[in-house]
């Protein structure tokens, strides 16, 4: 598995191995091994899977506050998204900056997007799937969200008129939330 650092540090990108011959594939897209030697979080307890019919659908900025915060394992099954993480963690040096990256079922990428960062994606074909993988379990009573056209974090999503669910038309700007995580320096 090859993993690629971002400009955002414990936020990384996976790109599985692939074994093909003329049948197809084959991928280990996790490996409890393999994330426990590269120092890795891989105590996953939920997965889940979207679809999503419309090119330029935008699910997110998204996360979960402490106790159930999650860090998640994205990847995109079906279709194409840009996928988007953002650094929230007060005291952070990357605070409010982001990273994007294009996450297809042809170039088998995964977002690793750690606790302490809005994860959020926008579809780039119709019917798009996403399956993600998470450290903690769904709890609404944390579940939060900050506005996808925040200005002040500068998202370029490729879209200007995405489709969005009522909870994410109304989230709240960043200059207007107070963040539950903090930095801690490794």
């Amino acid at each position: 598995m090859q993993i690629e650092p971002t400009s955002l540090p414990d936020c990384v990108i996976l790109t599985p191995a692939r074994f093909g011959d003329a049948r197809g594939w084959f991928s280990e897209t996790w490996s409890a091994r393999r994330f426990a030697e590269a120092g890795l979080p891989g105590d996953w307890v939920q997965d889940n899977h979207s679809f999503s019919a419309s090119v330029g659908t935008l699910r997110g900025l998204h996360f979960q506050r402490p106790p159930h915060a999650q860090d998640k394992l994205v990847r995109c099954t079906r279709g194409a998204i840009f996928d988007v993480a953002v650094d929230v963690r007060v005291g952070s040096p990357t605070y409010g900056r982001w990273v994007g990256v294009d996450l297809t079922p042809e170039n088998g990428r995964q977002l690793l997007v750690p606790k302490g960062f809005l994860h959020g994606f926008v579809t780039r074909a119709p019917d798009t799937e996403v399956q993600y993988k998470c450290t903690d379990t769904y709890a609404p009573d944390c579940d939060g969200g900050i506005r996808w056209d925040d200005p002040v974090i500068g998202i370029d999503w490729g879209v200007t008129d995405p489709v969005l669910s009522a909870k994410d038309q109304v989230a709240p700007l960043l200059a207007d939330w107070v963040s539950p995580f903090v930095w801690e320096p490794k």
